[in-house]
């Protein structure tokens, strides 16, 4: 069993996936940045290494599907390939900084990819509006994310309600996070528990 947690930066990702790990028992799948080798050269010229960083982490996130897809024991997993396609890789493009020619390399790559893994078995997309990221960013005060411009964030905001809403097509379940604490407030997680039992049947 696969459970995707999707989200934009500052939504809560990697705490509800630790959370449902522990609650449940499943094993917590959570992507390394650190190991793309573009990352530096990416934040020196983004526009020459956009390319270079999306189709490092597209091959990354297949590599996981495919071991998540052969293990034998449930996985919950911070972000997904799909986030990564339909989220940051579209919104390089659209910035500009993947043309037209690679982004259709790339996604004919993702296509082919696509046919030989499975879906999430539940998607859960914490959706939140952008005053609660910004509060979340700030404060867990990573230096880096504090530079980030409240533009970006709103852009990344729009694509992902656009990939879930019109561009994923499995399963999935859509919360609304804006006046909920599944870090520390226990009823507000155990609801959603009873909602992910619901959907998974179990």
């Amino acid at each position: 069993m696969h459970i995707a947690i999707a989200g934009n930066i500052g939504s809560g990702k990697t705490t509800l996936t630790q959370r449902l790990a522990d609650y449940y028992g499943w094993q917590p799948k959570f992507e390394s940045v650190e190991d793309n080798p573009y990352l530096a050269d990416y934040y020196r010229d983004i526009p020459r290494w956009a390319f270079n960083v999306e189709v490092f982490f597209l091959r990354q996130r297949f590599k996981d599907m495919l071991a998540i897809n052969q293990s034998e024991v449930p996985v919950v997993q911070d972000r997904s390939i799909f986030e990564g396609v339909y989220v940051f890789a579209a919104n390089n493009h659209a910035m500009g900084n993947i043309d037209e020619r690679d982004f259709d390399t790339y996604m004919e790559l993702f296509q082919s990819m696509m046919r030989v893994v499975r879906k999430p078995d539940l998607m859960v997309y914490l959706r939140a509006s952008l005053p609660h990221l910004v509060e979340h960013i700030q404060q867990r005060s990573r230096s880096y994310e504090e530079k980030m411009p409240i533009e970006y964030l709103r852009n990344l905001n729009l694509l992902y309600d656009d990939f879930i809403y019109n561009k994923y097509d499995g399963r999935k379940l859509i919360v609304e996070t804006d006046h909920l604490d599944l870090r520390d407030n226990e009823n507000d997680f155990l609801d959603l528990t009873q909602q992910i039992n619901k959907e998974l049947c179990i």
